[in-house]
């Protein structure tokens, strides 16, 4: 069903004030409101009106900026603000399990607001209490009312001083004891060390933790996860054993206290191992439903899914708020022009059009992607609640490990170098701390690396896809999986055989035409990484050696061109003819811009694979994308003010719904400076206070 806006009120979708940003928004060939409604639905849009309008209403949050405080008061500040989070209620548990995706709403919020709240609170709710849900059973259960109640409060603690990536490295251990039927985790060294733990520094009292199970006789039975007691909920003093502290600070999001733990000899009940993958019996004997070890691996591990897939969308949301702030100074910042007393918008440069709507099409398409893998996920983590063992079931987990694994460093890479060139585009203005484009890139940062290394995580997905033309080539196997990321591949010989065609550039881009040549670009990088992968063997190279040999420019240009095809056929498999027409255009260009300007970064793949020569492909590429950026600048300003928070939560003066650049940019300068409070003979300010609640009606 199309929603439409008949009948919606204002306070859902208001206006934006009449100022200098007007006559893009009259220029835009479709009706922002319209879109937003589209892609988020009423309830959703209200749901994020709720949590905005309370935060904004908070004196708790009047003082956005927490990195000015001293490390202690920062991270204090964003505890209390958990805290008042939690007493609004904005998300039971109930509401996680039967709508999803308000998980991301409350998340993409607080996040637009604050990155530091945001991970805590995220860390404690979705991750810490998911692992208890997905990975325990029945009696592990009396723990997610307590942390609903903020009666405890969790982290997850995977990663070591000495291992990350590598967690089958792992040295944190849990030797069972019969005679009290207990389990002893213990830390051998400080290497071993619990580090980089989100929530462990000053506040977590429970913790899910990663360790080798052994049972009586000395066997290991692989990595587990237990919930550890840390601390005192009542003193936030250590447990007995239990040596816990702060990492210290950070380049970004100081507002969370990343911690250390290690353990000497802590003994917790036996039901306390977290036992859906795995248990151990009374009497000492381990039990498992996974006859396959690296299947019950994978499982104990599937919460990292859930972080990879999370981080997606953290990333894509810096990226949107860097490119309200931009687009938003590029409409309204005048410079040059065809006269010398005529200057012009800068957005109405080729050149800032061409670094900022590529991105802001990335934005569209990844936002879609990690919404709609999100959704897959959760539909997983159903199947391993109801025990589902079927072939499905483990191939779905396969994907998503594949997608999660290729997705995170796609998303926090091309968002790292968007906030880059937004900071860039905005010159010296973006300089300034108080636009909130330094913090964003540095809060964006730490999503190139936890979560797993995104270059070791790209080997997870040219692994799977590597595997599955072995599985053909061994077995006869078909390319084929239940989101069906891959089952274009049963065509790989014939679409090696294709040579590309381009069509006639005119006022759009077939982005069909793009599509193809893409899968013939994921079918030779798949064909160059499996020929260079036996080259290194018929060389007499170890597995590991073949591998890691081959991933610079085969295995790692695999692993990111089938993530880029496949955001780019998602989004475009949504313009279906339930999109209302009045959209159709605006998305369709949107669509063929993200996948040619990310095709375009494979030119020099396809010219040496032979699929395109440089006039069949080259000059028509550059020539269309030059179209698609003409006909999207006058809907830029459209297209941010439906991804735009509040003003309060955007916190950007160069940014503001307004578009009264200078004005607000002077004053919040003013303010930063405490001119204000001694120039009261300049009247145009002294009267004034910059403006820094919303322009939106509450709820």
């Amino acid at each position: 069903m199309v929603l439409t806006l008949e009948g919606k009120d204002d306070a859902l979708l208001p206006d934006f004030p009449k100022g200098p940003l007007q006559p893009y928004r009259a220029r835009a060939s479709f009706s922002w409101k319209e879109l937003l409604l589209f892609l988020e639905g009423e309830e959703m849009l209200r749901f994020k009106r709720t949590i905005f309008s309370a935060l904004e209403n908070d004196p708790l949050f009047a003082q956005h900026r927490g990195a000015d405080l001293p490390l202690e008061k920062y991270r204090e500040l964003t505890f209390l603000r958990c805290k008042r989070v939690f007493e609004y209620d904005f998300l039971s548990a109930e509401d996680m399990l039967q709508t999803p995706l308000k998980i991301l709403a409350i998340i993409h919020c607080l996040g637009m607001y604050d990155w530091s709240l945001a991970t805590k609170y995220f860390l404690h709710t979705l991750v810490f209490s998911s692992s208890i849900y997905n990975l325990g059973t029945d009696r592990h259960f009396m723990y997610i009312p307590k942390i609903f109640n903020m009666e405890i409060f969790g982290c997850f603690a995977l990663t070591e001083l000495s291992h990350g990536s590598n967690t089958k490295g792992i040295q944190t251990t849990a030797h069972y004891d019969p005679s009290s039927e207990e389990f002893i985790i213990h830390s051998p060294d400080f290497k071993a060390s619990k580090f980089w733990v989100g929530n462990m520094g000053k506040t977590a009292t429970h913790a899910v933790v990663y360790a080798q199970l052994h049972t009586p006789g000395g066997q290991c039975h692989g990595l587990h996860a237990f919930v550890v007691q840390i601390r005192d909920p009542k003193t936030l003093l250590p447990m007995p054993g239990v040596m816990v502290g702060d990492i210290g600070r950070k380049l970004g999001q100081n507002g969370l206290d990343n911690g250390f733990a290690m353990f000497h000899k802590v003994r917790i009940p036996r039901r306390d191992l977290l036992n859906r993958t795995g248990d151990v019996t009374p009497e000492g004997t381990y039990v498992t439903p996974f006859k396959d070890d690296r299947r019950r691996f994978g499982a104990s591990l599937g919460s990292l899914s859930f972080g990879r897939v999370s981080i997606m969308g953290m990333s894509i949301i810096n990226l949107k708020l860097a490119l309200c702030i931009t687009i938003r100074f590029s409409a309204t910042r005048r410079q040059f022009g065809p006269t010398d007393a005529d200057e012009i918008p800068i957005l109405e440069y080729q050149m800032q059009q061409w670094r900022l709507l590529p991105y802001l099409a990335a934005t569209y398409a990844l936002d879609h992607f990690y919404k709609s893998l999100f959704l897959d996920l959760t539909e997983f983590q159903r199947g391993l609640q109801t025990q589902d063992r079927s072939a499905r079931q483990a191939e779905l987990g396969r994907e998503i490990h594949a997608l999660s694994s290729a997705g995170k460093p796609l998303a926090s890479w091309m968002v790292q170098r968007g906030i880059q060139e937004c900071r860039e585009a905005c010159g010296g203005h973006g300089y300034l701390a108080v636009n909130r484009l330094g913090e964003l890139r540095d809060d964006n940062d730490p999503n190139c690396t936890y979560e797993g290394d995104n270059n070791v995580l790209l080997q997870q997905t040219s692994n799977y896809l590597l595997g599955l033309l072995d599985d053909r080539t061994r077995d006869g196997a078909r390319f084929e999986s239940p989101l069906k990321t891959v089952d274009f591949l049963e065509g790989y010989p014939g679409i090696l055989s294709q040579r590309f065609t381009c069509p006639s550039v005119g006022d759009g881009w077939d982005t069909t035409v793009s599509l193809e040549a893409y899968r013939w670009l994921v079918c030779y990088l798949l064909q160059e990484s499996a020929r260079e992968l036996s080259r290194q063997r018929s060389l007499g190279s170890s597995d590991f050696d073949a591998r890691n040999n081959s991933q610079v420019y085969h295995c790692r240009s695999l692993a990111l061109a089938f993530m880029e095809f496949t955001v780019a056929q998602r989004f475009h498999d949504t313009h279906s003819p339930s999109v209302p027409p009045s959209l159709r255009g605006v998305l369709g260009r949107l669509s063929a811009l993200y996948v040619l300007w990310s095709l375009h970064s494979h030119l020099a793949s396809l010219y040496q694979g032979g699929d395109a020569s440089r006039k069949e492909f080259s000059l028509p590429c550059k020539k269309a994308l030059g179209s698609l950026l003409m006909q999207l600048k006058g809907d830029a300003v459209a297209l941010v003010d439906v991804l735009a928070p509040p003003d309060f939560v955007l916190d950007a003066p160069i940014g503001r719904a307004d578009g009264e650049l200078y004005r607000n940019l002077w004053a919040a300068v003013l303010q930063e400076s405490k001119v204000l409070e001694r120039a009261s003979w300049w009247p145009e300010f002294s009267a004034k206070k910059p403006v820094v609640g919303s322009l939106k009606p509450k709820l």
